[in-house]
């Protein structure tokens, strides 16, 4: 075995840096021989002496025992999942992640350990002069930052006669893309000229799309895949469900036969937690919700008819807008409907007519939007006419929280997927609402104009940062929300926990109160019942005398407002005369 060392020495230890220079010979000085100093010279018997100016050293080998690692595989049988967990089925894994994650203890848990193993790390590195050391004793208060949005990109349809963008959807794996789908759902204005086509773009290139997806028919709404960032699914205006694969190109790889698709557009598809991956279900105002398999898009493998009848008669079916589903409740989902009605509903039920559990009727309008709250699935936003309406399973007869009336139509929202407290909200004006329930209720808390058109979709991404809002001509806007808006507060699970139990105790109470005041009315009427000609077996007015009345109270109202409107130009004349 051969050793080589290497000696160093730091350069300023051994004097001052010699400068050499090639140069011809030089005389200095000429000292001649003195031969009178070879007399005083003295011959000595000569002697060797050694010397050495440093450290003595030496070199040797040692062999030590040789150590042998090796690679084994745990299997891991014991502790880890709760006893009524499988740790083989992929779902109930899922759901019992995403329970633990939404523990407030546990966020708080991760927190304290995340500083402890920050500081280890801090201690272990070296020193880098680029860095800011003690940024952790300098005390910065994001909550006194005032709420704002900034512009990041405009994503502009490139074809010639522009369309709205319908829907939104964030790629699964990091947010680095965005897909748009663009239709015109104006009624009987679509054109020979307007391009079916809709886009994929890369948040950082405004300019030229990703992938064009090219659909036999526009696509109305679309979803990314949460498994596989790969694939989307879409539906179509004619009614068709259409399936990618993004490693195949543009070109869909399977397509819903048009005699077992919806009838009617098709507004809302939402991927299913699943095993394979690949289930979705879609809903159409033709009055149906499909459930697909888009490995096999050739018939729905499961129908549901949202006839508030429950007897299935697709002629009075409600016609769905919106949807709803949560992975932590397979077996429930949320339907919204056109007349402005919340349909509950149950897939695990045996029979069509359980299916339908209840309704929840609070809109005057289409309910445009139907969101749960991702930290208290109970609480479920709701977007129809002019306001945004907070629900709480438990009060079916009126909402628990809701905006006064805007001055212009709302579109589309969504609850903040970081911040409990915080949803979003788009108008015809073309204005971004932000709203903070534990700031203020009665007024946004950020509002800002995107553009001078109507916004018509919105999709925040999972980190809370951006949101995209798509407009009437075609133009998705993504906007970067300020920290205070997307950082989750101190306590803020906690005090919205609280707000939600006190105002759905509130209307549980006015409920019963109301309830109590109808019974006391209908004992009245039935005790003070009176049979004469002017009443019916039911002890109600008829409708002669409802219309008579009706007239009588209208034109004692025109008489009054003529006779007001008479004295008041009697008095103006009055002042008038000199």
């Amino acid at each position: 075995m051969e050793i080589v060392h290497v000696y160093t020495k730091l350069r300023s230890e051994f004097g001052r840096q010699y400068l050499f220079s090639d140069r011809p010979t030089e005389l200095l000085v000429d000292i001649p021989p003195d031969p009178s100093l070879a007399m005083q010279f003295i011959t000595k018997t000569p002697r060797d002496q050694a010397t050495q100016a440093c450290r003595e050293m030496s070199e040797h080998q040692v062999n030590t025992e040789r150590f042998e690692s090796e690679s084994r595989g745990l299997n891991h049988m014991e502790g880890g999942w709760p006893k009524d967990v499988d740790p083989n089925d992929m779902e109930q894994t899922i759901r019992f992640r995403k329970k633990v994650e939404k523990d407030e203890s546990y966020m708080n848990s991760i927190l304290q350990l995340g500083s402890v193993m920050d500081h280890y790390i801090r201690q272990n590195n070296a020193i880098n002069i680029y860095q800011d050391y003690f940024t952790e004793d300098q005390d910065i208060d994001e909550g006194q930052e005032a709420p704002s949005a900034k512009t990041i990109n405009v994503f502009r349809d490139p074809n010639e006669v522009k369309r709205t963008v319908t829907c939104l959807s964030w790629h699964p794996d990091g947010g680095r893309k965005l897909a748009a789908a663009y239709c015109c759902l104006e009624f009987q204005k679509s054109s020979k000229d307007l391009s079916p086509d809709s886009y994929i773009w890369d948040i950082e290139n405004p300019n030229q799309p990703e992938l064009a997806l090219k659909p036999a028919s526009p696509l109305v709404c679309l979803d990314y895949n949460p498994k596989d960032p790969h694939t989307l699914v879409g539906g179509s205006y004619n009614g068709q469900i259409v399936y990618w694969d993004t490693r195949r190109g543009s070109q869909p790889v399977e397509l819903s036969s048009v005699e077992h698709s919806h009838r009617d557009p098709v507004y809302k598809i939402i991927w299913l937690q699943s095993k394979t991956g690949t289930d979705a279900f879609s809903a159409s105002t033709d009055g149906q919700v499909l459930w697909w398999d888009v490995r096999k898009l050739n018939e729905p493998t499961e129908r549901l008819v949202l006839d508030p009848g429950r007897e299935g008669n697709l002629d009075r079916a409600l016609g769905a807008i919106s949807l709803e589903f949560e992975a932590t409740m397979p077996t429930k989902f949320m339907v919204g409907t056109e007349q402005g009605l919340v349909v509950s509903c149950n897939r695990k039920a045996k029979t069509p007519a359980e299916k339908i559990v209840c309704t929840y009727d609070g809109h005057h309008g289409p309910i445009y939007a139907l969101h749960r709250n991702p930290f208290f699935p109970k609480n479920f936003l709701t977007v129809g006419d002019w306001t945004a309406r907070i629900w709480s399973e438990d009060i079916r007869d009126s909402s628990i929280m809701w905006t006064r009336y805007q001055m212009s139509y709302l579109t589309d929202a969504c609850w903040s997927p970081v911040r409990p407290s915080v949803f979003f909200t788009t108008k015809m004006d073309g204005v971004l609402d932000v709203w903070d329930v534990l700031f203020k209720q009665n007024n946004p808390t950020l509002s800002l104009k995107v553009c001078d058109e109507a916004l018509y979709s919105l999709r925040v991404q999972d980190n809370g940062r951006f949101v995209a809002c798509g407009s009437q001509i075609g133009a998705a806007t993504l906007l970067e929300i300020c920290s205070g808006l997307s950082t989750l507060q101190k306590n803020e699970k906690s005090l919205l926990a609280a707000m939600f139990e006190r105002e759905t105790k509130r209307e549980k109470i006015l409920e019963a109160r109301q309830r109590e005041m109808r019974l006391k009315e209908r004992s009245r009427s039935e005790q003070s019942r009176e049979d004469d000609t002017g009443r019916d077996a039911d002890g109600d007015e008829s409708p002669e005398q409802l219309i008579a009345r009706a007239e009588e109270d209208f034109y004692s109202v025109v008489e009054a407002e003529r006779k007001r409107r008479e004295e008041r130009h009697r008095v103006s004349t009055n002042h008038s005369k000199p």
